[in-house]
């Protein structure tokens, strides 16, 4: 088959040249990714209006494995968990359905570094931090819990009582971890602690009597007593709020969707949702003594 000449005129050559260079730059500078962006979305819109990673669908990032009773059974997509309740309590808030919520995993420290990310949102206890805004933008807050030690029954670390007395111990500690930098910054024990690249390595520490203790969040300690740690104890909780333990969604630095998601979270504390799902979930965080001066 021979396909017709077609003419142009100098003007459109032009302006499809013009077009073609504007079309060139938009993909040097562009990403699949929800990072930083110069148009922010209106708080008030909903579903497609969203500027997410994929039109239709919102993509929420969670660790891995995600752990009780953040995530029951490793499973996001069941709901089951208080995060990943909160999560598609705010999928539904934004104006998509569960089965619009596409989950992915990824590790901490992936999730706070700088860079493109390919996830709306990200769910793994992320305490908003100024340190981290730097990197990262963070929702209005949709939990605060306080850090608490867990040891071994019967041992000297599971009869503290004070700040002094947990000074004498050897922690440990998952790196870039808010109880990282309470306990070498705040706590400031006697001897140094281990430091670990993931909370499973942690916990192994525990059992394998590598550390007197170990510091994690509340609610983690309960389920690491309750599921991890033969015999594990929760020897007490330091002051609620202090160190900066609000946990956040984490979104890229400068996302479009940071105003819309701190609007449905401020929603559901405002409505009464996230106590209620902290009364499902985190139940037995109320019941840990908390360490005197």
């Amino acid at each position: 088959m021979v396909r017709p000449k077609i003419r142009f005129r100098k003007s459109a050559l032009v302006a499809i040249a013009a077009t073609a260079v504007m079309a060139l730059g938009a993909c040097a500078g562009g990403t699949t990714s929800s990072s930083t962006t110069s148009a922010t979305a209106d708080a008030n819109a909903t579903g497609e209006a969203l500027p997410t990673v994929t039109k239709g669908k919102l993509t929420i990032a969670t660790g891995d494995p995600a752990y009780t009773p953040w995530v029951l059974n490793d499973n996001p997509e069941s709901g089951e968990g208080y995060e990943a309740a909160v999560a598609y309590a705010v999928a539904e808030k934004l104006g998509f359905s569960k089965d619009q919520v596409v989950w992915k995993r990824t590790t901490f420290d992936s999730a706070i570094a700088p860079g493109a990310k390919d996830w709306d949102f990200n769910i793994q206890q992320f305490s908003i931090t100024d340190a981290r805004k730097q990197a990262v933008d963070f929702s209005s807050p949709y939990y605060t819990t306080s850090e608490a030690v867990v040891a071994v029954k019967g041992t000297p670390a599971a009869s503290a009582k004070s700040i002094e007395d947990l000074k004498k111990l050897k922690f440990g500690v998952q790196t870039g971890t808010t109880s990282q930098n309470y306990v070498m910054n705040k706590l400031k024990p006697s001897t140094d602690p281990l430091i670990f690249n993931g909370s499973a390595d942690v916990v192994q520490a525990l059992k394998g009597g590598q550390v007197d203790a170990i510091v994690v969040d509340l609610p983690t300690a309960f389920n690491i007593i309750a599921t991890q740690v033969e015999n594990g104890t929760v020897v007490g909780q330091f002051t609620a709020n202090e160190d900066g333990n609000n946990f956040g969604l984490l979104l890229p630095k400068g996302s479009a969707l940071t105003p819309a998601v701190t609007k449905a979270v401020d929603t559901l504390r405002d409505n009464g949702t996230l106590a209620e799902l902290q009364k499902k979930w985190l139940a037995d965080a109320a019941s840990a003594p908390i360490f005197q001066q």
